[in-house]
């Protein structure tokens, strides 16, 4: 099921899978890419034994074959994180994940049949689901773990640390306001720079679901599908401003600025405590990723989504090296009865 990716392509990357912004500001992932033509994706060659692995057959060589990821942005780091991992243990496995933007991982991959995941950073939508149908794909949706949506702005932006909601809305509503001063009278008279999410995305779509409603979204901003560009773009502007997954601020605290967003009863700064409380609202998200059944009539494919399961309880990966809040044992347990029937299906 190999398939050519026209986005950012990755074998593995952990904890370098986002790089710290550098000398003139680039954010990139950093390190191991892939050739999506063949190649020797994922061979291991910075090391590694492996042994830090979930509850697998430990080092077990037997399995083998691609596995093909596409969607979400958001969720990319950390399924780049738990696949490395995997192919430490299982060197034959050739991982290809690539970062589309949900919409355009369902649509563009997934759905007609070409990948073996789809990551996403909000629900499947009808029109997704009657294209899968319709191209005979059937999937799972497994929960992986929690975001805290982030709106960041540059550094040196000492004029402002939070905004209400209403205030957000003025900045990314299809209206938008064109300069800071019209979002408050001591903000300075400059124009905003925006850098977001593109309309494939999933984040896109969550943010106008929780901030801006049928206002609909600006088209007046620099839209992209790599979140690492819109760290740079924020990075490069004093005003600036943009959103994405919280693990692309954690990864690079010092090179940008998180806003506390007020729903109404003050500022809450995005965070994993306050993600994992309910408190930072109404930015705070889950993220998904979805197995094809069909695909996971396949030994290795089926045993990576049983890995990556296991992982999503792993507070170290997850929350320490990624930046997401991990999955809870209850929430894991009913996740793997899910993928448990699904793959029994695929396999009976």
């Amino acid at each position: 099921m190999a398939s050519s990716h026209d986005a950012d392509t990755a074998g593995i990357t952990r904890r370098k899978s986002l790089a710290a912004l550098a000398g003139a500001g680039a954010l990139g992932l950093a390190g191991c890419t892939q050739s999506t033509d063949g190649g020797d994706g994922g061979d291991g060659s910075d090391g590694g034994d492996g042994s830090d692995g979930g509850d697998g057959s430990d080092g077990d060589s037997s399995l083998s074959g691609p596995i093909n990821i596409a969607g979400s942005s958001t969720v990319f780091p950390l399924m780049s994180a738990v696949m490395e991992d995997f192919a430490e243990m299982h060197p034959d496995v050739d991982p290809d994940i690539s970062s589309t933007g949900s919409g355009g991982g369902f649509s563009n991959f997934f759905c007609t049949g070409d990948t073996d995941f789809n990551n996403a950073s909000r629900p499947i939508q009808p029109e997704e689901e009657a294209l899968c149908e319709e191209n005979g794909v059937e999937y799972v949706e497994l929960i992986a773990a929690t975001d805290a949506l982030t709106v960041v702005v540059n550094p040196d932006a000492d004029w402002i640390d939070s905004l209400t909601t209403e205030e957000l809305a003025q900045i990314w509503r299809s209206d938008a306001a064109e300069t800071w001063d019209e979002i408050r009278d001591e903000f300075p008279n400059e124009e905003i720079e925006r850098f977001g999410a593109a309309d494939t995305s999933g984040t896109y779509d969550y943010f106008i679901e929780a901030i801006l409603g049928e206002d609909g979204h600006t088209g007046d901003y620099q839209a992209t599908e790599q979140d690492n560009t819109i760290a740079q773009g924020v990075a490069g502007s004093e005003y600036a401003i943009g959103y994405f997954g919280f693990a692309y601020y954690f990864q690079n605290p010092d090179q940008l600025k998180a806003l506390g967003i007020d729903d109404g009863d003050g500022p809450v700064e995005p965070s994993l405590e306050t993600a994992s409380s309910g408190e930072y609202t109404p930015l705070s998200r889950p993220l998904f990723t979805y197995p094809s059944i069909e695909s996971l009539g396949e030994e290795h494919i089926a045993e990576f989504a049983r890995y990556f399961v296991e992982q999503t309880t792993n507070e170290d990966l997850v929350a320490g090296d990624v930046g997401y809040v991990p999955a809870t044992e209850e929430t894991q347990e009913e996740q793997m009865s899910i993928l448990e029937d699904a793959i029994e299906q695929a396999q009976g």
